[in-house]
């Protein structure tokens, strides 16, 4: 059952995907609609899971899930994944690398592989200071004050000098 994001609570767990690129307005559109008609239809042995998403920065997928009232099983967990993998496929987008990362330069965002980061930390060329998507996040509260924040902050500091 898809509702909107604001009305989930604190609690829903989440996942984020980020992708190796940006969507355009024609991609982000589509998958919109996609991602709503999963969500109608996404369930756990038959019963109707609450949810909902946000896309950001044209970048991340952001899937929540209201477990107050219906916990996700492994086979609903799964569904999710074929699903992404089919955005993978259908719009030729990595979004379930996780040896990536994401961070702010300005107003744009970048994405590095995960060993071009650390030496780009070594270089100094990014800092405690570099705003960083932590997508370990596993609620929507932590999403909401914890997902973006200065790489001091999150699991990026063990690379910072």
């Amino acid at each position: 059952m898809f509702v909107a994001f604001n009305e989930l609570s604190e609690s829903a767990r989440t996942w984020i995907y980020q992708a190796n690129r940006s969507f355009t307005e024609e991609e982000i559109a589509e998958i919109k609609e996609k991602i709503i008609q999963f969500i109608g239809e996404w369930t756990a042995h038959g019963a109707d899971l609450k949810a909902s998403f946000e896309i950001r920065y044209k970048r991340f997928i952001i899937i929540a899930l209201d477990q107050e009232f219906n916990t996700a099983s492994g086979c609903s967990i799964d569904a999710s994944v074929h699903f992404i993998q089919q955005l993978e496929k259908d719009y030729k987008v990595d979004l379930l690398d996780k040896m990536n990362v994401s961070y702010r330069q300005g107003d744009f965002i970048a994405y590095k592989p995960l060993a071009d980061f650390k030496k780009m930390a070594k270089q100094n060329a990014v800092s405690q200071n570099t705003i960083v998507f932590n997508n370990l996040v596993t609620n929507k509260e932590e999403y909401q004050n914890y997902w973006e924040v200065p790489a001091r902050d999150s699991w990026h500091a063990r690379f910072m000098k």
